[in-house]
C-alpha cells in the first residue's frame, strides 16, 4: 500500500477585477510578470483582496519580483485577515514547509483551520495530515479522518487516497477493506496514480473486493501510465499469474478506460 500523501499545494487567485487588477491579470496572461506585479501592487495598496493575495504569491514564488518570504507573509496576512481563504491556505503552507524562523507547525494548523472552515478542500486535507502526523497539534487519527472526509467529499483525490489508506490500516476508523476500495476507486478514476496502484493491489489480493487479475493488471497498467515509478514492475508481477489471452484483455480494458477518461473502467 502506498504511503499517505501529505504534499502541500499552493493555490492561486483567478478572480478578475476592474482597473489595476485587470491590467495586472492581462500582463500576467501575456507572460509579463514584472508589469503584472506592478499593477497588482497598486490594486493591493487600494485594498483589493485578490490583488493582495497575488502580490503575496508573487513574492512567495519570486515571479516578477525578488523572492521574499517576509513580504509574502505580510501581503497574505492582509488578505487572510479579511477572510480570503486562499491566502489563509498559503500561509498555512508556508509555516508548514519553510525551514528556519518561518517554520511553525502550530501556526500552520491555525491558518489551515481558518481556510478549512471556509470549505477549502486542500486545507481540509492538509489539516487532516497535520492531525495524522501530530504536527502542530496532538496526534489524533479520528480527527484526521474527519478532515480527510470533508476534503474527499469535495472530490479532492489525495484526500480520497488517504481516506482509503485509513480504512485499509484501521487508523481512526474500523478497518474496512471494502470501504478502502471504494475510496481508492474514487481517487483512481480521477487519475491518481497512487490510488490506482493501491486499488490494483486490492484486486490482486482480494481484499475488500473479489480477487480479479484482469482488474489488478488494468489498474496497475493505468498507474504506470499515470507516472507511478513502481507500477510497471508490479504490473509484470501480476502478469506472471495470467495467460497471454488474459493479459491482452486486461490491456484492452486499460485502453478503453483511458480513452473514456475513466468513465468506462469496469
Amino acid at each position: 500500500m502506498k504511503n499517505l500523501v501529505t504534499a502541500l499545494i499552493f493555490t492561486f487567485a483567478t478572480t478578475v477585477w476592474a482597473g489595476d487588477f485587470e491590467d495586472g491579470f492581462a500582463a500576467s496572461e501575456a507572460g509579463d510578470y514584472k508589469t503584472a506585479f506592478s499593477f497588482y501592487k497598486k490594486a493591493a495598496e487600494q485594498g483589493e483582496l485578490a490583488a493582495q493575495f497575488n502580490v503575496g504569491l508573487y513574492y512567495d514564488v519570486g515571479k516578477g519580483v525578488a523572492q521574499d518570504d517576509a513580504e509574502a507573509v505580510r501581503w497574505y496576512k492582509l488578505a487572510a485577515a479579511q477572510g480570503y481563504s486562499s491566502a489563509q491556505y498559503n500561509l498555512g503552507a508556508i509555516y508548514a514547509n519553510r525551514k528556519g524562523l518561518l517554520q511553525d507547525d502550530a501556526e500552520a494548523v491555525r491558518w489551515y483551520k481558518l481556510a478549512a472552515a471556509q470549505g477549502n478542500s486542500i486545507a481540509q486535507h492538509n489539516l487532516g495530515a497535520m492531525y495524522a502526523n501530530g504536527k502542530g497539534v496532538l496526534q489524533d487519527y479520528v480527527e484526521a479522518v474527519r478532515w480527510y472526509k470533508l476534503a474527499a467529499a469535495q472530490g479532492y483525490s489525495i484526500a480520497q487516497l488517504n481516506l482509503g489508506a485509513r480504512y485499509a490500516n484501521g487508523k481512526g476508523v474500523l478497518q474496512d477493506y471494502a470501504e478502502a476500495v471504494r475510496w481508492y476507486k474514487l481517487a483512481a478514476v480521477r487519475g491518481n496514480a497512487d490510488a490506482q496502484f493501491n486499488l490494483s493491489q486490492n484486486y490482486a489480493t482480494g481484499k475488500g473486493v473479489l480477487q480479479d487479475d484482469l482488474q489488478a493488471h488494468m489498474w496497475m497498467n493505468l498507474a504506470a501510465v499515470s507516472g507511478d515509478k513502481g507500477a510497471q514492475k508490479a504490473r509484470d508481477v501480476i502478469a506472471e499469474q495470467m495467460t497471454i489471452q488474459q493479459i491482452a484483455k486486461a490491456q484492452a480494458m486499460a485502453k478503453k478506460c483511458l480513452v473514456s477518461k475513466y468513465k468506462d473502467c469496469d
